[in-house]
């Protein structure tokens, strides 16, 4: 299920406040490349959570 638009508007990257892109299950940043899980349609925006995405 795709997150609602206006939500990916006003979300950022924690970790350098990049743009998110919204990923199969992880929302990426297209500036770090860290991709956060999506768990039960909720983005969790935590830095120790997200991995390394080079995609």
């Amino acid at each position: 299920m795709p997150l609602d638009p206006r939500l990916l508007e006003i979300l950022c990257c924690p970790a350098c406040h990049g743009d998110l892109v919204e990923r199969p299950e992880a929302l990426r940043c297209q500036s770090c490349g860290l991709a956060y899980p999506i768990e039960d349609g909720i983005p969790v925006m935590l830095v120790d959570r997200a991995r390394k995405d080079e995609a």
